[in-house]
């Protein structure tokens, strides 16, 4: 398996990004996560085609509410290393890493924060690791069964991933913002992808979404639905007003369909809701642990 290692000097200097980030290792990768603060645990799931720079802002008002902010990069992300085979990338095998962390860390009583792929990994956790994830967080994602209804915009996009190699992740970012985030930002977010190979993951996840039910991933997805049906922790769903990729109507099927209640609507803010209102989406969750 030959793997990409981002240089840690393509990873300096990035806007309001001073984090370094600690390390661990698994079947022969090294993995990179943010550890900030101290308190009860709250981990951070990013997304497609993201990495934990996509937090910057959520984070500072949860640590200085007195919680720990974990916030890993995906192995095919950010600082991480990237394997470059795409068929390397499969739901079971991101969640079994994902787990790892858990492990690693010895996280009890921790807080998960997921968006868009985040979801489908965060929320199989939630539903396989009930001793240690005590609360939930869902912003803008979804679980995918392969009975989903997904956008004509969504399907664009996956039509786009599929044909094209050297993929323009900051454009991609970009796109799915409500206010333009700035040249700055789009590069720190192309900066970990330094060749076209070193994108597989970020090309792989798109297509690793089930549109059927017997597609690979959907049985999971339909299990993690059914047993979130049942479950009683604490829930918060916050969702951007203007996501075209996934509309405010699939939050609140989510939200429905697992029991919890309807989102709060971030006004301004589109799917990246992290860069329209990354400080205020912060303070909800920290205002909402606290009480």
């Amino acid at each position: 398996m030959h793997v990409a290692r981002t240089k840690e000097e393509a990873l300096q200097g990035l806007p309001d990004f001073p984090h370094q980030s600690s390390w661990r290792k698994i079947d022969g990768l090294r993995l990179a996560h943010l550890d900030i603060g101290e308190g009860r645990p709250v981990v951070f799931f990013h997304g497609e085609p993201t990495w934990s720079f996509l937090w910057r802002k959520v984070i500072p008002p949860v640590a200085e509410a007195g919680f720990r902010c974990i916030a890993p990069d995906h192995a095919g992300f950010g600082r991480s290393d990237k394997p470059t085979d795409i068929s390397w990338y499969t739901y079971d095998r991101h969640t079994a890493i994902a787990a790892d962390l858990l492990l690693t860390l010895d996280l009890e009583e921790a807080t998960i924060v997921v968006h868009d792929w985040g979801g489908p990994i965060g929320l199989r956790l939630a539903v396989e690791h009930p001793d240690r994830i005590a609360r939930i967080v869902i912003l803008d994602t979804g679980l995918f069964t392969g009975r989903q209804r997904m956008t004509e915009a969504w399907l664009a996009f996956r039509s786009f991933v599929a044909r094209t190699e050297d993929l323009p992740i900051g454009f991609l970012v970009k796109g799915a913002c409500r206010h333009d985030p700035g040249q700055e930002v789009i590069a720190a977010y192309d900066a970990p992808y330094e060749t076209a190979a070193s994108k597989a993951g970020a090309r792989a996840f798109p297509l690793m979404l089930p549109l059927s039910p017997s597609d690979p991933g959907a049985a999971a997805g339909e299990r993690v639905l059914r047993a979130l049906r049942d479950d009683s922790r604490p829930t918060l769903v916050l969702w951007g007003e203007s996501d075209p990729v996934l509309p405010l109507t699939v939050g609140e099927r989510l939200a429905s369909a697992i029991g919890a209640p309807p989102p709060k609507v971030i006004a301004e803010a589109s799917h990246f809701l992290q860069e329209d209102r990354g400080p205020e989406i912060g303070h909800l969750i920290a205002d909402w642990l606290s009480s």
